[in-house]
């Protein structure tokens, strides 16, 4: 089981799913050399000057805010819009960190790109094992390197993960044509923010669900924004200074 050519341009470009041939050799690693503190940190150093990060604490976020939306795009992606599962996984994933110009650069070089599919009858159990290689098997190793390495506190990286998954649902995947497909997505989005355990996150809490604040109404009530609880120290890291459009640092007060 394989992608078909109209769906790999999909994961490919904006979601920048890369082969392993293709990846930024220079610029990357395999996912489960992070959990090594002495590469960890060295990483980290090495980015915190290109990112214009003071410190190791902030390079963690950024970069963790970075991988929290090629690791989770591609992979949820595909499982909600195409039915088909990768493999995220610490042995299957590479990390990649170019950042030029003042741009992330990065893609996500996966070493194999085998496709799994829900046997009849049992998609529930085959998304709950996909969401769980995912967020416990891969993304809970990384954060928890990050927070024992730099203090970063898991809250803030977990929510650079929920912001990046509202994003990939509601903006993109709600886009799409076909009605079936979307109503899919919508069932996929509910079940992550509402009943997926929080075992699957390898955490005693469901992030998706903590994080899943109510709008806000914005620019005299045009639009609406869903603000973080936590900062991502994005400003602190810009020249000049800049804040991320659901900054709650930003976030209109409310009248009393």
């Amino acid at each position: 089981m394989s992608f078909s050519a109209a769906e790999w341009a999909s994961l490919s470009s904006a979601l920048r799913l890369r082969r392993a041939s293709e990846r930024d050799i220079e610029r990357s690693l395999p996912a489960a050399e992070l959990l090594d503190a002495a590469t960890c940190t060295r990483l980290l150093d090495q980015l915190g000057p290109v990112i214009l990060s003071p410190s190791r604490r902030i390079t963690a976020s950024l970069l963790g805010k970075r991988q929290s939306f090629l690791l989770t795009g591609a992979c949820l992606y595909a499982m909600s819009a195409y039915d088909k599962g990768l493999q995220l996984s610490l042995d299957n994933t590479f990390i990649e960190y170019g950042h030029d110009d003042g741009l992330w650069t990065s893609a996500l070089p996966l070493r194999s790109l085998a496709v799994s599919q829900p046997q009849p009858g049992a998609r529930e159990a085959w998304r709950a094992a996909l969401a769980g290689q995912l967020f416990a098997g891969l993304l809970q190793p990384l954060w928890e390197s990050f927070y024992r390495l730099t203090g970063v506190s898991r809250r803030i990286l977990w929510e650079n993960t929920a912001v990046r998954v509202y994003s990939l649902y509601e903006r993109r995947l709600a886009k799409l044509e076909c009605a079936v497909t979307r109503q899919r997505c919508a069932e996929d989005f509910r079940w992550l923010t509402t009943e997926a355990p929080a075992s699957l996150f390898g955490l005693d809490y469901n992030p998706l669900q903590h994080f899943n604040r109510p709008l806000t109404p914005v620019d005299d009530g045009a639009r609406a924004v869903r603000f973080r609880r936590t900062c991502c120290f994005y400003y602190q890291a810009s020249d000049p200074v800049e804040y991320c459009s659901t900054c709650p640092l930003i976030r209109p007060k409310a009248p009393r």
